[in-house]
Order: C-alpha cells, then structure tokens, then sequence
C-alpha cells in the first residue's frame, strides 16, 4: 500500500508552512502532489487524482496547504491505517454524527450536544489595543470536538480514503454549486456516508493556520444553499 497527498494551493510562491508540510509528508513516504494556481478545488482534486500512479487500494490524501502535522510517523500511519478496511469510506481529523438541516457540521448546538467527534489544534492571533504598545501574540489552541469515532461528514482540511473510494464518490463538482471551492467536504463525505461507507474522525494531530475566515464568503453561502436544496436531512449515524 502506497500513499500519495494532493495539495491545492493558490500559491505560485510556496509559503513557509507548506513548504514544511510537503517536507513532512514526504519524511512519512507520502508521494505528494502540488497543484498551485488552481481556479476550483474540486477540479484540482479531479487532477491531482489522475496524476497519481495510484492503485486501487492505495491511500490519497487531500489537504489544505496551511497545515502543521505534529503526529510522528508511526502515528500518522496508524491513524490512516483505518483506511484500508473495505468498509472505511473518508477519514480526517473533525467530522460529526449528526448533520443537521443548517449543514453546518460544527453547529454549537450539536458541539455541546456531544455529536461531534475528532480535534484540530488552530492558531489564533491576539491583537491588543495600539496604546499597550504590546506585540501580537501567537496562540495555538486546541479545539476538542469529541472522542474519536465513526462520523457522517468530515472537515475538508485532511481528508484520506483509498483510490478507489474517490472514484467510487466522485470528485467533479456538482453543477448546483456556483462557487468553486466550498463545500466539497460535505459533498465527499455525505456521498460515501450514503453510499454505505463508514467514515471516521480519526487522531491526525495537526495544527490548522486559518479559522475558517472563507465562510463568510458569498460562495460559501451560495454553495450551502444547494447543498441543502439537493441533500435529505438531517443525515446521522
């Protein structure tokens, strides 16, 4: 079993932390795949695909490029090693049992109800007033969803599945989205929850360099609306 990661930047110029994470991933043996300038994730990840020279059973990994994995390499394999049972459909770090009508997977309702599963560490800045005269200050926090399990949906920020299973889901972009980058988690996750696979939030220990600032976008609105337009909810396990 091979592994292979398609990383999506919109980056020509590589920063600093994907640098690092390609550095790291490839340390772990992962053949990774850069696609940098791209105008739609969910073309990129169509792409990214074909490029590898991947078999049936191989494992590929999709990711942002602002990531910092902190599992060492036994534990990223091990955590990914949930991937080869027949029955696993996507794995990743953050997922929920319960997707409401909202489709919003990190709804605080559902949070403080204990469906969610997995945890992400962020990084947060603190700004203090320009009268303190203080510097920014760098945090990372982490962000403790529930215990790791079976989930319906995944966040899109790692997710893992054998060769097949992308091909089994389908990558190409649904033509009820008009915005070319949101919503492809739940899109992915919630077709192979549906198509009987079991999807697993699963301990990749990583840090996350954005808060999700990209909802706020008209896209991701737009894209949320034909999501719920065109999927049965709620949807749970």
């Amino acid at each position: 079993m091979k592994m292979f990661a398609i990383i999506c930047t919109r980056d020509v110029k590589l920063p600093i932390i994907t640098k690092a994470l390609v550095n790291t991933l490839s340390s772990y043996g992962v053949e990774v795949k850069l696609l940098a300038k791209q105008s739609s994730i969910f073309e990129a990840y169509e792409r990214g695909l074909k490029l590898c020279t991947a078999k049936d059973e191989d494992i590929i990994i999709f990711c942002h490029d602002d990531l910092q994995i902190l599992s060492n390499h036994t534990q990223f394999i091990a955590a990914l090693s949930t991937c080869v049972k027949k029955t696993t459909g996507i794995v990743g770090p953050a997922g929920t049992t319960l997707l409401g009508e909202d489709s919003v997977w990190w709804n605080q309702d559902h949070w403080a109800a204990g469906y969610h599963r997995g945890m992400v560490k962020h990084k947060t800045i603190v700004k203090f007033p320009p009268h303190t005269h203080k510097p920014d200050q760098v945090r990372i926090e982490d962000t403790e969803y529930g215990p790791y399990g079976p989930v319906v949906v995944l966040d899109g920020l790692f997710l893992a599945a054998r060769k097949e299973v992308w091909v089994d889901v389908g990558l190409q972009k649904p033509d009820y989205f008009e915005g070319p980058w949101d919503f492809y988690d739940l899109h992915y996750t919630s077709t192979a929850h549906k198509k009987g696979y079991t999807n697993y939030a699963v301990p990749v220990d990583l840090i996350h360099m954005s808060n999700g600032e990209l909802v706020g976008r008209d896209s991701w609105h737009k894209n949320r609306k034909a999501f719920i337009a065109n999927t049965t909810l709620p949807l749970s396990i």
